[in-house]
């Protein structure tokens, strides 16, 4: 997105991405609302979104469970194929004028009297140097462009979620518009699982587990849940995906003199749900057009370069924020506790999928979580 909004805006581009196939491996669960779609101006394709979503399910530890569904032609989500949107993505940014490099390993910056002047790479031609006026990290959860720039980006134990996937055939589910979250220690501890439908009878599913409470590897705790799982247990695995997933405040510094930060790079993920798409996506459009401007006028000066830190903030800082808050209390609460908001919600009919609006309810039902979150929501 980066590329793609900095092409447009006249700039000389090029991707570098050390995957030789962009999308490949799948790190992600695939889930994506269709507002950043809209807002974007991208329009679902169904090569890549290949479900759509109108019910989320939340499954508390004893089995209740707590349903949202978008009524009246209300907003919906798509389960995606990363490895096809990935590449429809960078495909619009070529299209726009960029250009790309696959199987290119970036190993370390240029510098000259401590400025960035570029990257040193590595590709099947050889080792290179990518000179740049603009530099953008777009490299991950622990971004290694950040890091040599002086940007601190060590994680601690509790920040991290290591999660791992399957994508499951033969399975027949509840219903193939919905996504299923199951809550618990013994099911996940610090995280959730979760049922992604992909159509047909196929099926994202996947846990995350918080690093600082782990007590065996996340394949261990998905086998587990699949085979306990009356639906799932006689389904065929037909991919394996592992990652991880920062689940802490976004980075303190994304703006540096010839340098920026986007994405998971820079943690802009939602630290209740480890969501990322969205986020990334509208960071990256912004880096794009900053950085764009920024070199027809001449100046990538850390204050210029500070326009694209201020705007991405103000869209989306204080939401991700108070997520963070509503993480860090939810994770205090014992299954029995968990057990005891779901039966609270139990008959409530939310009219909408909206993470927002069942933690304003849960709020409302709980005094612990009124005192603790009160002015959030």
């Amino acid at each position: 997105m980066t590329a793609l909004a900095a092409a447009k805006g006249g700039a000389k581009v090029l991707m570098l991405d050390k995957r030789r196939e962009l999308g490949v491996p799948v790190q992600c669960g695939e889930a994506l609302s269709e507002d950043i779609l809209k807002q974007l101006k991208i329009k679902p394709d169904p090569n890549w979104a290949l479900n759509r979503i109108r019910v989320a399910k939340i499954i508390a530890p004893g089995g209740l469970s707590v349903t949202m569904a978008e009524r009246a032609g209300g907003k919906v989500g798509y389960i995606l194929d990363r490895k096809i949107f990935d590449k429809e993505l960078a495909l619009m940014a070529v299209k726009s004028g960029a250009d790309i490099k696959v199987g290119t390993f970036v190993e370390g910056l240029i510098t000259e009297n401590g400025k960035i002047q570029g990257v040193k790479a590595r590709s099947l031609d050889g080792k290179m140097d990518v000179h740049a006026d603009i530099v953008v990290a777009a490299d991950g959860v622990m971004s290694r462009v950040a890091r040599w720039a002086g940007i601190k980006t060590t994680l601690r134990p509790k920040d991290l979620e290591t999660c791992a996937q399957f994508k499951m055939t033969g399975i027949k589910l509840e219903r193939e518009d919905q996504m299923e979250y199951y809550m618990g220690s013994k099911v996940t501890p610090g995280g959730y699982a979760w049922i992604f439908p992909r159509g047909g009878g196929t099926a994202n599913i996947g846990l995350g587990v918080l690093a600082d409470r782990v007590e065996k590897a996340p394949l261990e705790y998905l086998k587990k849940f699949v085979n306990n799982h009356p639906l799932l247990k006689n389904g065929r695995i037909f991919e394996i995906n592992v990652g991880g997933v920062s689940v802490c405040k976004p980075l303190k510094e994304t703006a540096m003199e010839k340098l920026l930060v986007v994405g998971d790079a820079a943690r802009m993920v939602n630290p209740l749900t480890g969501g990322g798409i969205d986020s990334a996506m509208r960071a990256g459009t912004i880096a794009g057009e900053v950085a764009a401007k920024a070199i027809k006028d001449g100046d990538t000066s850390k204050k210029r370069l500070n326009e694209y830190d201020k705007l991405w903030r103000d869209a989306m800082e204080d939401r991700l924020k108070k997520y963070l808050k509503a993480k860090d209390v939810l994770l205090d609460l014992t299954d029995e506790e968990l057990d005891k908001l779901a039966k609270a919600l139990q008959g409530i009919e939310f009219d909408r999928i909206s993470l927002t609006e069942l933690v304003k309810i849960l709020v409302k039902t709980n005094p612990k979580l009124l005192l603790k979150l009160k002015g959030m929501f």
